[in-house]
């Protein structure tokens, strides 16, 4: 792996069921969002209906655990949905899901058909190795308030990815900072998927695998590589 990541241990003790697969890519070409992203949101919505029938995102399993995970430290999981949750509320109002960029479209369209938080960060803005740890409230997290740049800090014991600059992204998978998001520009990224037990492990491979076909089809010639779950 180019990148490294590691997960700390209180965050392995936090959650004992954790797994996550990590796809790296390379010469990727991202751009607007297109008519074949918009069509993969939409076929995503569409597979979650299908799998929730009719219950509502918070009652699948798997997101009841990252509810109970949330709630384990310190975050109210009604207030602060993870991204899955998030999206997933998103995709089944009346608004639908947001048309980002190629990348991000790609990778929503992924989190919402398997139910299952998924990031992206562009690895060119990353100083050193991210690491999922919990906060000691000190830390600088960079994000945007009212089109302002402003800096806020975690609360002490709050899970969240972070490289050598500060974080990357609060409440493990709930809000992502600026600085390592995927624009238009962006062409090397790690697209992270995170999964907790009761979700087989096979579950978040197939989404990895399936994510990693989207990217190759929309970005041809990138260079690839899905690592093993850990």
């Amino acid at each position: 792996m180019t990148l490294t990541l590691t997960v700390s241990d209180e965050v392995r003790a936090l959650a004992p069921g954790f797994t996550h697969v990590v796809v790296e890519a390379d010469g990727l070409v991202n751009g607007p969002s297109a008519d074949g992203t918009s069509a993969l949101l939409d076929d995503a919505a569409r597979r979650l209906a299908e799998r929730l029938g009719g219950r509502p995102p918070h009652e699948d399993a798997h997101m009841a655990a990252w509810r109970e995970t949330y709630t384990a430290f310190g975050s109210k999981p009604s207030r602060t949905r993870n991204s899955a949750e998030a999206l997933a509320k998103r995709a089944l109002s009346d608004a639908g899901l947001p048309r980002i960029n190629v990348l991000v479209d790609v990778y929503n369209a992924i989190s919402v058909a398997h139910l299952i938080p998924v990031g992206g960060e562009d690895t060119d803005h990353i100083r050193g190795a991210m690491r999922l740890v919990r906060a000691t409230g000190d830390e600088d997290f960079v994000t945007v308030a009212g089109g302002e740049e402003t800096v806020e800090h975690p609360d002490a014991g709050e899970v969240v990815w972070r490289d050598d600059t500060g974080v990357t992204c609060r409440r493990w998978n709930w809000r992502q900072g600026p600085r390592t998001r995927l624009t238009e520009q962006s062409a090397s990224a790690v697209f992270l998927l995170e999964s907790l037990a009761p979700m087989p492990v096979g579950d978040v491979e197939s989404a990895g695998a399936e994510l990693a076909e989207l990217l190759a089809k929309f970005s041809p010639g990138a260079r690839i590589t899905v690592h093993a779950p850990e």
